[in-house]
C-alpha cells in the first residue's frame, strides 16, 4: 500500500513538473513572438548571422542577449574573447583523447560521462555551445580529419554521437553535431562535391546523423563546407530541410561552418538559420534586399528567427553561476577514458603487461615518450590544463624496482634522421623488454589536408625493426589518429595503439603496458595491410572538383568482406589479459515480422585469470536480397566487464531497420521478408555464435512503376499482369505459351525485356503513347509485400 502511495505520489510530481515545463515553454513562445512583432527586418536578418567570431548576434533594444560558441569536441578552444581566432592563445581546458579514440571504448556511458565533463568545463569558462561532435563516416584511411570521426561505421558513429551530446547538454550546454553531411575529404572541401548515390547517403553517411538527432536531438547541427549532390550543405533543401527536420523531427537550429556560406538568400530559403561567423554587412544586406524585393519571404525569416530566440533565451536560462574548472578532478577522468580506449593489437607470449616479475630492465625509446602528441591539428586543438609524459610517470609510478632507460631513437623534427638508432639498439639489448614509442607526427594528420599516404615516417619504421633484431620483446606503443601500415608487424612482440591520448594519454597508455587496466579498445576502423587494398583507393581525393563514392556504401569491413580481402586489422578488433567465451545463442524467434522485431540473448564468459572488459558486436546479414547488400553489417553493441570465471547474459533487441535498406526508387526503408542471419562476435571477423531466423515482411510497399519500368516487370507482378492483359492482349497471345498459367516462351525473352514506353512500336501500334501513360496512372496506388 505504501508503495502504492509512493508511485502514485511520483507519478503525481512528474505530471505537475511537465505542466509547469509546458507553461514556461509557452510564456517563452508567446514572448518571442511578441519580439518578432518589434524587430525591423534588418535585425531579423542580423539574427541569422554571428556578431564576431564566437558569438551569435543580441539586439540590445530588445533585450535579445547573445551567446557564445566555441570549437571543441574533445576539448574547449575558447578564445580569450568572442572577437579573436584563439589560436595559441585559447584558455587552457582539459584535452581529452580524440573522436577516434573514444570510438575504440565501444563504451557508451563513457562517452557520455566524456561529454558531462566537457559540458561543466564549458560552464566554467562561459561557453553555450561546444562545437561537435563530429559523426562523418570515415570513407578513407586519408582523410585528413579521421581523428575528429568516430568510426567507418554508421551505428556505432552515431551511438557515440548520441552519448556524447547527451553527456554535455545534460549540464545546460548545447552541441553542435557536424559536419553536416558527407563531409569525407578535406582536399578542396569548400567546393568539393560528393557524388553520393541517394542509397548509399541515406544507408551509410546520413545514418550516424539520424541516429544521433532521434537520441539525443543537439542543440544546433552545423552544415558542412562541401557539396552533396551537387548543391553545398548549407543551402542544400534535401538536407536541411526534408531530412533534418521533417524526417528526423530535429527541433533546434543550423548553424554554417565558418565562411561555409556561398548564397545566403538561397540558405535562408533551405533552413540554414545562422551564418557563422559574421562575414560582412554585404551578406546581410543581399537578404534584405532579397525580402523587400519579395525573393525571400518573410515568414521563413521569421520562422528561422524564432527556432534561434528559443535556443537563445534556452542557453541563457540555462547558464550556472560560479562554476570553476576542476582540474585535478577532469585530468584524472581523462587518464582513464585514455587507458581506456588503448587498443590491444598483438600480444605475443603475453610480452605484456611489464611487471617487475617478469621484466628487470626495460627500456623506453621514442621521442613521443618525452614530447608526446596528443591531439590533432587544426580547429579542435585545446591548450591542455596540464600534459603528461610517459617517460616520467613510469619513472615516477612504476620504476620503484625496475631499472628504466631512456633513448631518443628520432627526431620529430626531420622524419628521415636514423643517426639516433645505434644508440637506441644498445639500450634495447641490454634490456628485458622494449617499449619503442612511436607513431604519425602532428603534421602528418590535419584538418584541411588529407594524408597521401598511411605510412609512419621512415626513421620510425627503420627504428621499429633495428630494435627488433636485438631484442625479442619489443612492444610498439603507437601515436596515431588514424590507420597506419606496419611493414614490421612480424618482427614485434606487442603493439598498443593508444590513438591521440589527450593530455593525460601518458598515464593511460602506462597503466595499461604496466597492467593497472586491462586494455579493452576495439577498432572502430579497419586498419588494411597497403594502401591500395583500400575501400575509395581509386576515387579519393576526387578530382576536377567532384568525389566518386564508387565504392558506394561498402565501406570499411563491407568492403573487405565483399571483396575477400585480408585486413591487417579488422574493424572491431583488439585483444585483453583474459579470454572471454561465448556460447548459448538464442533467438526470441526464429519466425518473426519486421512489426514484432527479435530478441537475441547469448552468454559471455570470462575465462581468463584478470578481470577485464569485451566489446560484444552483433551483425545481420541479408540471405537473400532484391537489391545488392553487404555481407554483413553491425547492428547492436555493448560492452561488459567480467571477474575471472563470471559469466553474464546479453541481450540485443532488433526492430525493423535493423533489417532494412535503403530504396532509393520508393525513397523509403524497406525490410524484405527472407532468411537472415544473426551473428554474434569479438570482431568483424571473429564471429562467435549464428542463428539463422525468417522475417515476414508487413510493410505495403508501392510498385513504383512507370513508362520506363520493363514489360517484364509489369508481367512478373500478378496485378499489373491484369492490365497488360487489358491494353495489348493480341501481341501477348502470340508470345506466351498456351494454358491457364500463360508464361513467356523462352526466346521471346528479348521482347519483354524493353521500357513499357518502347510497346506503342513494338506491338505495332496495338497499344498507344497515351494508353502507355493511363497503364502507369493505373498502378500509382498499387502496392505489394516485399
Amino acid at each position: 500500500m505504501k508503495q502504492g502511495f509512493f508511485y502514485i505520489t511520483i507519478f503525481l510530481i512528474s505530471s505537475f513538473m511537465n505542466a509547469q515545463i509546458s507553461a514556461s515553454d509557452v510564456v517563452l513562445q508567446n514572448k518571442i513572438e511578441k519580439l518578432i512583432e518589434q524587430l525591423t527586418i534588418e535585425e531579423k536578418v542580423a539574427l541569422c548571422s554571428g556578431r564576431d567570431d564566437w558569438s551569435t548576434m543580441p539586439i540590445e533594444r530588445l533585450d535579445i542577449p547573445w551567446i557564445w560558441l566555441s570549437d571543441g569536441p574533445h576539448g574547449i578552444r575558447r578564445a580569450p574573447a568572442t572577437n579573436k581566432p584563439g589560436y595559441g592563445d585559447q584558455l587552457p581546458a582539459t584535452c581529452f583523447p580524440t573522436a577516434s579514440a573514444l570510438a575504440a571504448s565501444w563504451d557508451i556511458d563513457l562517452v557520455y560521462k566524456v561529454g558531462q565533463t566537457l559540458g561543466e568545463e564549458c560552464q566554467a569558462l562561459d561557453v553555450n555551445v561546444l562545437l561537435g561532435p563530429g559523426v562523418n563516416i570515415k570513407r578513407s584511411v586519408l582523410g585528413g580529419r579521421n581523428f575528429e570521426y568516430f568510426s567507418e561505421d554508421p551505428i556505432l558513429s552515431g551511438e557515440m554521437g548520441a552519448a556524447f551530446i547527451n553527456g554535455v547538454q545534460s549540464q545546460g550546454v548545447g552541441t553542435s553535431l557536424k559536419h553536416f553531411a558527407a563531409n569525407n575529404v578535406e582536399t578542396m572541401r569548400m567546393y568539393n562535391n560528393s557524388n553520393v548515390d541517394s542509397r548509399t547517403l541515406n544507408e551509410i553517411y546520413l545514418k550516424p546523423f539520424e541516429i544521433a538527432v532521434k537520441k539525443a536531438q543537439p542543440w544546433t547541427v552545423m552544415a558542412s563546407y562541401n557539396r552533396v549532390q551537387g548543391e553545398y550543405g548549407t543551402q542544400n533543401s534535401y538536407l536541411l530541410t526534408e531530412k533534418l527536420k521533417n524526417e528526423w523531427d530535429f527541433k533546434g537550429i543550423v548553424i554554417s561552418d565558418w565562411f561555409a556560406i556561398v548564397d545566403r538568400v538561397k540558405a535562408m530559403k533551405a533552413g540554414m538559420h545562422i551564418e557563422m561567423p559574421k562575414v560582412s554587412t554585404v551578406n546581410n544586406a543581399i537578404v534584405v534586399d532579397a525580402i523587400k524585393n519579395g525573393i525571400l519571404d518573410i515568414a521563413v525569416v521569421d520562422g528561422l528567427v524564432k527556432e534561434i530566440l528559443t535556443i537563445v533565451f534556452k542557453a541563457k536560462s540555462l547558464e550556472k553561476e560560479g562554476i570553476q574548472l576542476n582540474i585535478e578532478k577532469d585530468h584524472a577522468f581523462a587518464r582513464k577514458v585514455a587507458a581506456e580506449v588503448a587498443t590491444l593489437l598483438k600480444n605475443d607470449n603475453e610480452v605484456l603487461p611489464i611487471t617487475k616479475e617478469k621484466y628487470k630492465k626495460v627500456a623506453i625509446i621514442g621521442e613521443f615518450a618525452v614530447n608526446p602528441r596528443y591531439q590533432g591539428n587544426g580547429s579542435s586543438q585545446v591548450k591542455p590544463t596540464q600534459l603528461d609524459k610517459a617517460l616520467d610517470i613510469i619513472k615516477n609510478e612504476y620504476g620503484k624496482d625496475i631499472k628504466i632507460t631512456y633513448s631518443q631513437g628520432y627526431n620529430l623534427t626531420n622524419d628521415n634522421d636514423i643517426s639516433l638508432i645505434e644508440e637506441a639498439k644498445k639500450i634495447a639489448a641490454n634490456a628485458d623488454v622494449a617499449l619503442v614509442f612511436s607513431g604519425l607526427p602532428l603534421q602528418y594528420e590535419s584538418e584541411g589536408i588529407d594524408r597521401t599516404h598511411i605510412n609512419m615516417p621512415a626513421s620510425h619504421n627503420k627504428l621499429i625493426n633495428e630494435i627488433s633484431t636485438v631484442q625479442k620483446n619489443t612492444v610498439v606503443v603507437l601515436t596515431n589518429g588514424s590507420a597506419v601500415t606496419m611493414p614490421w608487424l612480424k618482427n614485434v612482440s606487442g603493439v598498443l595503439e593508444t590513438w591521440l591520448g589527450g593530455q593525460a594519454g601518458a598515464g593511460g597508455i602506462t597503466d595499461v603496458l604496466f597492467g593497472k587496466v586491462n586494455p579493452s579498445g576495439k577498432l572502430a576502423e579497419t586498419f588494411p595491410m597497403r594502401l591500395e587494398d583500400t575501400p575509395a583507393f581509386f576515387n579519393f581525393p576526387g578530382e576536377q572538383g567532384d568525389v566518386l563514392y564508387g565504392e558506394r556504401f561498402f565501406v570499411g569491413y563491407r568492403y573487405y568482406d565483399e571483396r575477400k580481402i585480408e585486413p591487417l586489422f579488422p574493424f572491431g578488433y583488439g585483444l585483453s589479459y583474459t579470454n572471454f567465451e561465448y556460447s548459448n545463442l538464442k533467438v526470441s524467434s526464429k519466425n518473426t515480422t519486421d512489426k514484432e522485431g527479435l530478441t537475441v540473448s547469448l552468454t559471455v564468459k570470462n575465462i581468463g585469470k584478470v578481470k577485464g572488459k569485451e566489446v560484444v558486436q552483433l551483425y545481420v546479414s541479408d540471405q537473400e536480397s532484391t537489391l545488392q547488400r553487404p555481407e554483413k553489417e553491425l547492428k547492436k553493441f555493448v560492452k561488459i566487464e567480467l571477474n575471472p570465471g563470471e559469466e553474464k547474459t546479453v541481450s540485443f533487441k532488433l526492430e525493423s531497420n535493423d533489417f532494412s535498406y535503403f530504396d532509393s526508387k520508393r525513397n523509403r526503408w524497406i525490410a524484405e521478408s527472407g532468411d537472415f542471419v544473426i551473428s554474434v562476435g569479438a570482431s568483424s571477423r571473429d564471429i562467435r555464435v549464428s542463428e539463422k531466423i525468417n522475417l515476414q515482411s508487413t510493410q505495403l510497399v508501392p510498385l513504383a512503376f512507370d513508362e520506363y519500368t520493363f514489360f517484364l516487370e509489369y508481367w512478373n507482378n500478378k496485378q499489373t499482369r491484369k492490365i497488360l492483359l487489358e491494353y495489348m492482349p493480341n501481341w501477348i497471345r502470340g508470345i506466351v505459351t498456351e494454358g491457364d498459367e500463360a508464361e513467356i516462351r523462352e526466346y521471346q525473352g528479348f521482347m519483354v525485356e524493353h521500357p513499357l514506353i518502347k510497346y506503342p512500336y513494338i506491338t505495332s501500334g496495338e497499344i498507344t503513347h497515351e494508353q502507355v501513360l493511363e497503364i502507369v496512372e493505373k498502378c500509382k496506388n498499387l502496392t505489394y509485400t516485399p
